[in-house]
């Protein structure tokens, strides 16, 4: 036996005990452990049944991640739930927590299986663009029927232990001491002789084939066009557990699983996943936080009444503060909209928005904020209004509190040098809106202190968001990125591809919306507000697009205003003459002969531009790491999962692949077009991004 797993002996009952913290993965000394104490249980005459439990807060939740990308050591899981399942004597799996991807297939490998009330049962595999390896495609649908396995394995989300009994998943369920209850089920096996039931032998789901083949076929269909081969390739295999014996559907099981992690698509995935976890590795990690029950926000705004509403949701005390009494009533409107919108969807009780409502306060004087542990300045994009309302809070606020800047693009380090505590300043940049987007980019100054850097990451783990640590510049990593991202898509339409197109080459890649979309959505108005600020400092000889400015001088906001890059049919984005007419203004001015661009050619040139800003933002340091980039885009940006992020996507692509184009596209706009200074070397070195995350 190993230390993963001990063997218990209760009576004529013995008990595989898991004990691998801390959510008791199916690693290869847990699969080890099974295995060895299942064939000691065995060899015992005594054993009459067998039970197969976990300490700690979960019963397996799933593979063991540090193993993903490895060869498996023996047994393998398939091979493991095979010898449960073909026990002898009857097995009884005792869930809690979140029996989730291999720890579900295990429990169904047992003969019986009672859960707490408490616990959440589910096959998420779908987001690691995989399937469920060891047996789930073949086992669930023969106890639930294929349209209820479906949606369990195309959906990947969890379901209660109540939900799960009810369609047939668990036998039991109990409110409390389960392993006692599981205890007694399996006494009352042994002693009553009862015969194992071996799922593989159960019909079910199975007892009405005409509906079984219908919900395979309405599965079919609905993902016919699905850029994903995982749901595809699942609902494959619950049709061979109609069609094939058992053993044959566990080896199209296991074939359709070896392909699809081979996919380039899983490898996105996986990235994804990886990089999400290692982002929270920053330096400031280790440090302990300051205090932080008490959250200011000044601003009532979208933005302000979003991160308001969030903190609220957190348990956290908030106070919003605002310029006059009627702006302050707008915004406290906002958060209470917010609120219900919450009730209405069932993400918040009526008493836990009662609570959230008696935790918040509202006040016009900067002296409302004093008792403020953290407090968030989230108005508008303008540095002087912005150092304003930060000389206002530093002058009141107490030792130690933080103060915060929501801003999207200023320098962090000259707004806290408007302060008497830069050591106390640090950025939380919030994506809108801000109770939904899970992004939040901490941005550290240069006198940041680690502990007010640790404090943005405690509040970032109280909200449920993905925080990214970033560096100061111009837009951060975020929206710097979007800068290169925007001009490269400029630049391609002033040189002849129609706006439209370049949208809908992006949303052919996976981009829910194309750059001049989301440029029109978000309201072409802040970018604006942005190139005038920089318009002293910009390099004369630098291509420069004069399109947006054109459309803002022509009242041309966006959806907001009804027009932009497009005209809109409420929210319908509708090519508009104007800004045809605007644009072939532009092209002739500069003499510009239009060029034609395939949909390839415009994915490559985005692509690249951000692949290639982003690597100059790993060699000024503002990123730790290629990953952390590709969280940002992937959490703030839309930016497709299953490509991984925009370095991900360059490894694919090539280093060396990625500095040739760049260098192919310079005669383009040569001051833009210039690799970043890392490639070189990472070139010579054969280095790809990923080899930089660690």
């Amino acid at each position: 036996m190993t230390e993963a797993v001990r063997l218990e002996r209760d009576g004529n009952v013995a008990i595989l005990v898991i004990d691998s913290p801390p959510v008791n993965a199916l690693g290869a000394a847990v699969r080890q452990g099974l295995a060895a104490g299942l064939d000691r249980a065995l060899a015992d005459p005594g054993v009459g049944a067998i039970v197969i439990r976990a300490e700690g807060r979960t019963f397996p939740a799933g593979a063991d991640i540090s193993e993903f990308g490895k060869p498996p050591a023996d047994p393998w899981l398939p091979d493991l739930c095979n010898r449960i399942e073909a026990s002898p004597r009857p097995v009884v799996a005792a869930l809690h927590g979140t029996a989730l991807g291999g720890g579900l297939e295990l429990a169904l490998a047992a003969h019986w299986r009672i859960a707490l009330a408490s616990a959440r049962v589910g096959l998420p595999e779908v987001s690691l663009g995989i399937l469920p390896g060891a047996g789930g495609t073949q086992r669930t649908p023969r106890l639930i029927g294929a349209a209820a396995a479906l949606d369990l394995m195309i959906s990947g989300q969890p379901v209660g232990a109540v939900q799960a009994l009810a369609m047939g998943l668990l036998d039991e369920v109990v409110e409390t001491d389960l392993p006692a209850a599981a205890l007694a089920l399996a006494q009352r096996l042994a002693d009553t002789g009862a015969a194992p039931r071996p799922v593989r032998d159960r019909r079910d789901g199975m007892r009405d084939p005409v509906a079984f083949e219908a919900a395979i076929a309405a599965a079919r269909a609905a993902q016919a066009n699905a850029r994903l081969p995982g749901p595809r390739r699942i609902v494959d295999c619950v049709e061979a557990a109609l069609l094939l014996p058992f053993d044959q559907g566990l080896a199209f099981e296991r074939a359709a699983f070896a392909e699809l992690v081979a996919s380039p698509e899983a490898a996105g995935l996986r990235h994804a996943f990886f990089a999400e976890r290692r982002a929270a590795k920053m330096p400031e990690a280790a440090v302990r936080p300051r205090a932080l029950d008490h959250v200011g926000v000044v601003g009532g705004g979208l933005m302000g009444a979003g991160i308001a509403h969030a903190c609220l949701g957190a348990g956290l005390r908030v106070t919003l503060m605002e310029r006059d009494r009627e702006s302050l009533a707008r915004g406290l409107e906002r958060v209470a909209k917010l609120q219900q919108g919450a009730v209405d969807k069932g993400r918040m009780t009526e008493t836990q928005r009662d609570a959230a409502w008696d935790r918040l306060s509202g006040t016009t004087e900067a002296a409302g904020m004093a008792a403020c542990d953290l407090a968030i300045e989230a108005v508008f994009e303008d540095f002087d209004v912005k150092t304003e309302v930060l000389r206002n809070l530093d002058a009141v606020l107490k030792p130690g509190a933080v103060l915060a800047t929501n801003t999207s693009y200023l320098d962090v380090n000259a707004l806290a040098a408007v302060t008497g505590r830069p050591a106390d300043v640090v950025g939380l940049h919030f994506f809108s809106p801000a109770h939904v987007m899970k992004l939040l980019e901490i941005v550290v100054g240069a006198q940041t202190a680690p502990d007010a850097v640790a404090t943005g990451l405690a509040l970032a783990k109280r909200l449920g968001k993905v925080a990214v640590r970033s560096g100061v510049c111009d837009g951060f990593i975020g929206n710097r990125i979007l800068s290169a991202y925007r001009q490269a898509a400029e630049y391609l339409v002033e040189d002849g591809a129609p706006i439209a197109r370049v949208d809908r080459a992006m949303r052919g890649f996976g981009m829910p919306l194309g750059p001049f979309e989301v440029s029109d959505m978000a309201g072409l108005q802040i970018a604006w507000a942005r190139r005038k600020r920089l318009a002293a400092t910009r390099d004369p000889a630098l291509r420069y697009v004069a399109i947006a400015d054109r459309l803002c001088e022509a009242g041309r906001f966006g959806q907001s205003t009804g027009k932009g890059w497009y005209a809109y049919d409420g929210r319908k984005p509708v090519e508009d003459p104007e800004v045809t007419a605007i644009v072939a203004a532009e092209r002739a001015a500069r003499g510009i002969v239009a060029q034609d661009f395939s949909d390839d050619e415009i994915r490559t040139r985005l692509l690249v531009a951000m692949a290639n800003e982003g690597a100059r933002i790993l060699a000024e340091g503002i990123a730790l790491r290629p990953s952390d980039i590709d969280v940002v885009k992937l959490f703030g940006y839309g930016f497709p999962r299953w490509e991984g992020g925009p370095m991900h996507w360059a490894d694919r692509f090539g280093v060396l692949q990625l500095k040739q184009a760049v260098e192919r596209f310079a005669p383009q706009a040569p001051g833009f077009w210039v690799p970043a200074p890392n490639l070189d070397a990472m070139v010579r070195n054969g280095t790809r991004f990923a080899d930089l995350n660690d």
